[in-house]
């Protein structure tokens, strides 16, 4: 048990946690593609299916969770999502597809 008082020296450096954070992609009914980014995307996709999302869903309701990428910050799934916003929609169901095939593989 330690105690606030104790002459304990800790030797090695704390490095602070990064907290994991993840950009996606949602398939609308519809078939559109929707990016954006969560600590949790299982549960953001949950929300989406909710209604509890974003508005993008309102129109046409959310099918499935189709592309996951983990990146070190959320600044780094701020910048990460920005770059695939800008992607074709060619582009972004390439990310897709190429999701799939490793998946098939493992």
């Amino acid at each position: 048990m330690t105690q606030c008082d104790s002459a304990e020296t800790i030797t090695e450096p704390i490095e602070p946690r990064i907290k994991a954070w993840f950009v996606y992609l949602v398939r609308a009914q519809n078939g559109a593609l929707y990016c954006g980014i969560s600590d949790d995307p299982q549960r953001r996709f949950a929300q989406h299916c909710s209604g509890k999302g974003a508005r993008f869903f309102h129109s046409s309701p959310a099918q499935a969770l189709v592309y996951v990428e983990a990146c070190d910050g959320k600044g780094d799934a701020l910048r990460r999502e920005r770059a695939i916003k800008a992607l074709s929609k060619r582009a972004k169901e390439q990310l897709v597809a190429i999701t799939r095939k490793d998946v098939k593989t493992l």
